[in-house]
């Protein structure tokens, strides 16, 4: 089952159980923690989602230490923290020790406020290890659409990605703004706005430039005419959209892809972790000397592979981290890693293997292979060797 299927899923038992639920434990335990465990974290195990987290900086308020409701933890760094409502309260406003924890904890780039239906998404965009005031990022388990399950996957274990998140969040503040921005502006001009178009009629043709002063008697003159070219504009651009993406549809059903074709988004795999928080360890340097030897056995395609070490995994490439095949999770008790093959095929070439289906930000298929040790990567040769030269095709 995808992701977005587990989703739907406990969109419909939520519903259903709803009405029944009353107070915050009962919120936590009905609600959350199930939202969680979609996510992809062990609720289970108190090391992955610690319930009732107490940091070693807390400090007590009537004769009681401050603590958050959950800490969200992978490979032993907190990487969310988590506040609950009582179902029926609003998701709005965060306490203050949740803003403390945040701002103490450096590792930690993610704040969840929730009353079990409304999941809203904290960063610190505006100040570096400050959490903001406002989340980039809303969530609603009753009412989402196919963008809001895109964005929401950033925060699967599975892909959790420092870097990527930043970067995403501070896209979708953005875009927002300057959306809003533009809306405002098109469906009711400011003076400045007509201004400015106003003057630059000239660099269109010399014989458009209007000579002389722009007053406010010019301004009203050409307040309608802009809102009528506004529109004219828009339909164009939508009919000269359709039409584009019509003949790419017809262009890719008549060619090849080549190697320009095939971009990967740069920013979400290539950008470098803080390089102090990584501690490459002897097992995972063994498991690469293992897959090297694998890869050896093609008798297609002679890439020299590298890896690369973050925070959250241990990534397998072709001399480009984008051109990843493997991500490794060895850190924790339960080991496994991502493999970039579709579920089917994966559980074709390893059937004695407990496999799961990854949701990729990419909209690609990914799995993920639990194993017990990295001696099982030797029984796993075919599937690790097939990952290897789908991806080496590519290229």
């Amino acid at each position: 089952m995808g992701f977005a299927e587990d989703i739907a899923k406990l969109s419909e038992q939520v519903r259903k159980r709803i009405d029944n639920v009353s107070g915050e434990e009962a919120t936590k335990m009905a609600l959350i923690v199930p939202f969680l465990s979609v996510l992809g974290y062990d609720v289970h195990d108190p090391s992955e989602v610690i319930p009732e987290y107490v940091a070693d900086f807390a400090i007590k308020k009537a004769g009681q230490f401050e603590k958050v409701d959950y800490a969200l933890s992978i490979n032993g760094s907190i990487v969310m923290l988590v506040e609950a409502k009582a179902r029926g309260q609003k998701a709005e406003a965060h306490d203050g020790q949740l803003s403390r924890y945040f701002n103490g904890l450096l590792t930690t780039k993610v704040a969840i406020v929730t009353n079990g239906t409304d999941y809203r998404f904290f960063t610190d965009l505006r100040d570096k290890n400050v959490m903001d005031k406002e989340p980039f990022f809303t969530f609603n388990i009753l009412e989402y659409g196919t963008k809001e399950i895109e964005n929401l996957k950033f925060f699967h274990r599975d892909n959790f990605d420092v870097t990527a998140i930043t970067n995403q969040a501070e896209e979708m503040v953005y875009v927002k703004a300057i959306t809003q921005l533009i809306g405002n502006i098109l469906r009711s001009p400011s003076e400045g706005f007509v201004r400015f178009l106003v003057s630059e009629l000239g660099t269109v043709a010399p014989g458009y430039e209007v000579q002389s002063r722009i007053t406010g008697k010019v301004i009203e003159k050409f307040k309608p005419i802009i809102k009528k070219s506004i529109q004219g504009s828009l339909v164009e651009l939508m009919t000269r959209s359709i039409n584009q993406e019509m003949a790419l549809a017809v262009e890719a059903n008549n060619t090849q892809p080549s190697d320009d074709k095939h971009v990967e988004n740069e920013e979400i795999d290539g950008l470098e972790d803080d390089k102090s928080k990584i501690n490459t360890t002897e097992e995972e340097i063994a498991a690469f000397e293992k897959i090297k030897l694998i890869v050896q056995k093609s008798k297609n395609y002679k890439f020299e592979i590298q890896y690369k070490d973050t925070v959250s995994y241990f990534g397998i490439n072709l001399r480009k981290v984008t051109w990843w095949f493997l991500r490794l999770y060895l850190a924790s008790t339960k080991k496994s890693f991502t493999a970039r093959i579709g579920i089917e095929e994966a559980k074709m070439l390893a059937p004695d293997f407990v496999i799961q289906e990854v949701p990729a930000t990419t909209g690609e298929a990914w799995s993920k292979v639990t194993i017990t040790s990295i001696e099982d990567l030797d029984k796993l040769a075919p599937l690790i060797l097939r990952c290897y030269e789908q991806e080496a095709a590519k290229h």
